[in-house]
């Protein structure tokens, strides 16, 4: 949505940035009773919001894997819901906590699914719940995903990566310049694709339609012509 960034209270006159707190509720007295003061309203769709499971982690010790994966999917799914990618007009980068975030919320449904998880399947999660909020997101590599978690990634990646088109095309609504769509069109077919085989495509396919996905952001962002070539490449190399 388009807002105004900086508000002020009408009860106690304090000035807040939206920008930073998500909230028109007023930091200093709480009161609801705030107005945009800015002149300009500008596109943005993130909120503050940690991806923190430590919880879940410690639940481990006490809870099922079933329990412990329905506690951590809750705060992922939390999290990837209030997150969004456009800053007080800004475009921003996909990044790694998103993509982990999504993907430990579709492993954990795929582990609370089944009666009983093979080791591989454990591990996987596990490795997910271990390094999703790390400073450094960390999530096993392509070569490393069971077979039986493969659609679990690629739908995942495929999500993920929607939800960042959309944000990119809205964003594209809101310049003054018209810039060259067609990247973003070719990513779409992709990602229907993907999502009518349930996200069960290699994983390194799954990679590389992220990093078009992010080479498209680069050139939208930065005007990088060499961005746009590596994102036309990689999604050359998919469609064969």
């Amino acid at each position: 949505m388009k807002v105004r960034g900086e508000r002020e209270c009408k009860d106690c006159g304090a000035r807040w940035s939206y920008y930073e707190t998500g909230s028109v509720a007023c930091p200093s007295c709480e009161s609801l009773r705030s107005v945009g003061v800015d002149d300009e309203r500008r596109l943005h769709t993130d909120a503050p919001v940690e991806l923190d499971l430590s919880d879940a982690r410690a639940a481990l010790d006490d809870e099922s894997l079933r329990e412990t994966a329905d506690r951590a999917g809750e705060v992922a799914r939390e999290y990837v819901r209030k997150r969004g990618f456009v800053d007080a007009g800004e475009l921003r980068a996909l990044d790694d906590r998103y993509l982990t975030a999504h993907e430990l919320r579709h492993a954990a449904d795929a582990i609370g699914r089944r009666m009983d998880p093979s080791d591989e399947e454990e591990w996987y999660f596990l490795a997910l719940l271990r390094g999703a909020d790390a400073a450094e997101p960390d999530r096993p590599a392509p070569d490393e995903v069971p077979a039986s978690m493969r659609g679990v990634r690629g739908l995942a990646y495929a999500n993920a990566v929607r939800e960042y088109r959309r944000e990119m095309l809205d964003w594209l609504d809101e310049q003054p310049e018209t810039r060259d769509r067609s990247v973003l069109e070719t990513i779409g077919s992709h990602l229907k694709r993907v999502r009518a085989l349930d996200g069960e495509v290699d994983p390194t396919d799954a990679e590389a339609l992220v990093a078009a996905a992010r080479d498209a952001s680069r050139f939208l962002r930065e005007d990088d012509a060499e961005a746009l070539a590596s994102a036309r490449e990689r999604l050359d190399r998919l469609a064969e």
